[in-house]
């Protein structure tokens, strides 16, 4: 085995050096942010080359996209495929966020990157994109009279709160979910409102 096989610590480079990458990249890019971390620190981070690194990365773009890509591929599945609870619940449980948790990585990568055509912006206007259509699509579900308005003020008022929470350090989601009740409930027609409390009376 050459040297050019071996990490930087010499230990043999493995199938998992693909994860290890982009392990690394979660830690190092959500706790010091993307333009700060280098190729030579993630290398360092996953035990591997950069000549391995540039194997499975074409470079740090690509590297950036894939980091994005696999934060939540289901798209808030956690909330929106919750059987146990109702539409109007589970629309309500989207502002469910513990008050410690990071800025929105897709909204934290839009920042930083400052280029529309990077591919990490475009995968999160995809994403963002893809979060208003499941709040829309449970709207929908809810009776709402316009599920697709809904949807986007709902999804305006999480990203919203994000980084609110963010910036002030204190926890924005309880205000914002009190919002977000108020418009889900102006939203819903009397009838289906009336469908939902008999639903949740009988519950």
């Amino acid at each position: 085995m050459t040297e050019l096989e071996k990490g930087p610590t010499g230990r043999r480079r493995g199938r998992g050096a693909r994860e290890r990458i982009v392990s690394a990249s979660q830690q190092l890019f959500r706790e010091q942010g993307i333009n700060r971390t280098g190729m030579d620190q993630l290398c360092a981070a996953a035990q591997v080359s950069k000549r391995t690194a540039y194997q499975h990365f074409t470079g740090k773009d690509e590297l950036v996209a894939d980091y994005l890509r696999r934060f939540d591929p289901s798209v808030l599945s956690g909330v929106f495929d919750r059987t146990d609870l109702t539409p109007r619940e589970r629309l309500l449980a989207a502002f469910d966020v513990p008050p410690t948790t990071p800025l929105c990585p897709y909204i934290a990568a839009a920042v930083e990157l400052h280029d529309p055509q990077h591919p990490a912006s475009q995968y999160a206007r995809d994403y963002k994109k893809a979060v208003a259509a499941r709040l829309a699509d449970t709207a929908r579900e809810a009776g709402a009279a316009d599920p697709e308005q809904l949807g986007e003020q709902l999804a305006l008022l999480i990203d919203g709160a994000a980084a609110r929470t963010r910036v002030l350090n204190a926890d924005a989601f309880p205000t914002a979910a009190a919002i977000a009740a108020v418009l889900i409930d102006n939203a819903i027609p009397a009838t289906a409102g009336d469908d939902r409390r008999r639903e949740e009376v009988s519950s």
